[in-house]
């Protein structure tokens, strides 16, 4: 199945089944009014909403153009966002760059983060931040949406979990990040609301796309209508079952929990990159140091991932652009 969100000035939207084909949309109906509820009663509603899918498909319901410049984010807020850093070619690039020291366990224990998950933002929505001071990245990624997960769970049971998998875009202001690392708290204002494409999907329907708990496709990421990189999903050193099991360690999950793979990235420098700062890593490993700036108000950024060869991908785009925050005279300065 394919899901959507519908802006409708509360706090959850209205939740849509979108057709295979991006094309047209229905609402799901009473049984599943957002798309929370829906995960918080997947049993007994997923019956129900696979077959209206079906019906929209086949053409047998009346339905509507799908306009994702309508649309939130699919699950417009959750109860917990972690994300992680599970491309590790990103990891050993930004080390190799400024000579730090090796993260304990790099190689067996995933990088984590707990992010805000109250205001997630929608695939067209501006991006209003406090100032270009803050070094503005963007960070294309995967991830999924689990229903219930037990605390201790192992990484088959917790792949196990996934109901959704999505495609995000998780903001990130570089400027503010090495003294939240420094603290040993983690980040907080180095982190605005995330950005997700229009489309949640089940894992089926990526077909082959969706193998060893990874996504298998090319993201591609155009900044400012040049492209930007095109890195593989499938690439993850740990998998989505990895990445949840390491959240629910001492912890259960609850339904909705979203879990991050981290930006993408890929060992081989003509998949480009999916952030900014991987870019300025590289630049310094090859070239002594950084040539790209950060982002400025009014750019842009299209992220899209793609079916080899094919039209549009299951996720539909992200195609946003940074303004300056209303109360940005307000800002702290970047330590």
């Amino acid at each position: 199945m394919k899901f959507a969100t519908l802006q409708d000035h509360t706090l959850d939207g209205q939740l849509l089944l979108v057709s295979r084909d991006l094309r047209r949309c229905i609402a799901a109906g009473p049984l599943a009014p957002s798309l929370l509820h829906a995960l918080q009663h997947w049993t007994e509603v997923e019956p129900a909403l696979q077959a209206r899918y079906a019906a929209l498909n086949a053409g047998a319901l009346a339905s509507q153009p799908f306009d994702p410049r309508q649309c939130a984010a699919p699950l417009p807020r959750g109860p917990q966002w972690c994300d992680g850093s599970a491309f590790l070619n990103h990891a050993h690039l930004m080390a190799q760059a400024f000579n730090t020291p090796p993260i304990p366990d790099l190689e067996t224990i995933p990088l984590m983060y707990q992010g805000a998950s109250d205001d997630f933002l929608g695939p067209h929505a501006d991006v209003p931040l406090p100032s270009e001071a803050d070094a503005i990245d963007f960070e294309g990624e995967f991830g999924v949406v689990v229903g219930a997960v037990p605390m201790g769970c192992a990484p088959a049971e917790a792949l196990a979990a996934v109901r959704l998998v999505v495609q995000l875009n998780d903001w990130s202001l570089r400027a503010m990040g090495p003294r939240e690392m420094r603290t040993g708290f983690g980040f907080l204002q180095a982190k605005p609301s995330t950005s997700f494409a229009p489309v949640a999907v089940t894992p089926d329907e990526l077909g082959n796309a969706w193998h060893d708990g990874r996504v298998q496709l090319q993201l591609e990421v155009d900044w400012n209508g040049e492209r930007f990189g095109q890195p593989h999903g499938g690439e993850m050193s740990f998998s989505f079952g990895d990445l949840i099991a390491h959240a629910a360690r001492t912890r259960r999950l609850t339904p909705g929990t979203l879990i991050g793979s981290g930006t993408v990235s890929n060992a081989s420098r003509a998949a480009g990159s999916a952030c900014i700062a991987e870019r300025r890593v590289i630049e310094i490993i090859d070239r002594g140091e950084p040539l790209t700036g950060f982002m400025r108000f009014d750019d842009r950024v299209r992220m899209e991932a793609r079916w080899p060869g094919a039209g549009a991908g299951p996720f539909g785009v992200i195609e946003q652009r940074v303004v300056r925050a209303a109360n940005a005279g307000n800002a702290e300065p970047a330590a």
